[in-house]
């Protein structure tokens, strides 16, 4: 990693993940493999298996996020209603019909997810909304992947580390189960982590050396702005030879955000939700593949630029939950109201740092 902190000059590709600022492209593919080659790479995954790595020349090491590195431009609030992919009354319908389908014995745990949409000026730059969310939000997965080339324009204030990877050791902490605090989880976020760790576990057991896999922490608490969540660490050690397509292929798309077993909940959702996730729920991160390195979060708390059919610049946030059988419509609608309000709220100016 180089030293040094030169400005970043308006409209050039890169991407930040804590102290670390890429810059110069150097390579964009969406062959996972290439990950394993060298180089440092920001990687982004959709939720329905879109995945573009992007390698770069350069990695600074910034310590302190401010103007002089990332010439932070202003932010304007954005004002009105934010749209729904779902409405209350179909998220509350939702819950019902995947309350139906685990009566039935099609699944035990379903992930029901809807996206937040707001017009978005071609001037507005996201480059000011993180210079907001950084102090207001902070998370510890953060990331901002900005790549023009690439149609990536990402902002991410996740809390969930899906992958890190440090040579031959791989941990995922899945987060189920968030409430305002400890005290107001129910007995049902207890028993969604539980069912999500045993299939994280699975998961990784594809791509570890037999007897590795451990669950190092259940349903351990975890303070962030706003909210509190149970968290899981799965960790384990890789088989030899094994590399980012063959983790990727065995663990994608994160188990928390989709639900148990996966490929019946993957079905579910296909037929509930109305609109593709994209890179919510999907992944964002980085590789450093000369230092046998990588750390992967879960692409929630996240919001994104993309454009409509006519052409229409719009931002993007996705908010969701895990339904079992214990969830109640009203509260699971609460609850995708609360991981969204606070960075919705810092996004519209109705939040104050």
């Amino acid at each position: 990693m180089n030293g040094g902190g030169a400005a970043y000059d308006r409209g050039v590709a890169y991407a930040r993940f804590g102290s670390r600022l890429a810059r110069g492209v150097e390579e964009i593919t969406d062959d996972v493999s290439r990950l394993d080659s060298g180089g440092f790479w920001a990687v982004v995954a959709t939720f329905e298996g879109k995945v573009t790595c992007v390698r770069f020349a350069e990695v600074v090491n910034t310590e302190v996020l401010n103007t002089e590195v990332l010439n932070v431009a202003d932010w304007t609030p954005l004002r009105g209603e934010w749209s729904s992919s779902l409405s209350e009354a179909a998220y509350r319908l939702g819950v019902g019909q995947i309350r139906d389908r685990i009566a039935a014995g099609e699944v035990y745990q379903v992930c029901l997810c809807r996206i937040l949409s707001h017009p978005l000026g071609e001037d507005a730059d996201l480059r000011g909304l993180d210079a907001i969310l950084t102090p207001g939000n902070p998370a510890p997965y953060a990331g901002r992947v900005h790549v023009p080339e690439a149609g990536l324009d990402i902002l991410s204030a996740s809390p969930e580390a899906f992958l890190t990877r440090r040579g031959g050791r791989i941990e995922s902490r899945p987060i189920k189960g968030t409430a305002t605090t400890l005290s107001a989880m129910l007995t049902k976020d207890y028993a969604e982590n539980v069912m999500i760790a045993d299939l994280v576990r699975n998961d990784l057991s594809a791509v570890c050396r037999p007897g590795t896999v451990s669950i190092d922490a259940l349903c351990a608490p975890e303070e962030h702005p706003g909210l509190t969540h149970l968290v899981t660490t799965v960790s384990g050690d890789l088989r030899p030879g094994v590399g980012w397509a063959d983790i990727m292929s065995a663990t994608f798309p994160p188990g928390s955000v989709s639900g148990a077993p996966k490929s019946s909940a993957l079905r579910v959702i296909a037929d509930l939700e109305k609109v593709p996730r994209g890179p919510y729920c999907g992944a964002v991160g980085w590789v450093d593949a000369d230092a046998g390195e990588g750390e992967l979060a879960v692409g929630i708390r996240t919001f994104w630029a993309d454009r409509d059919a006519a052409g229409a610049r719009w931002l993007r946030f996705g908010t969701g939950g895990g339904i079992t059988w214990g969830s109640d419509p009203s509260q699971e609608w609460a609850e995708t109201e609360l991981k969204a309000a606070r960075l919705i709220g810092l996004a519209s100016g109705r939040l104050g740092l």
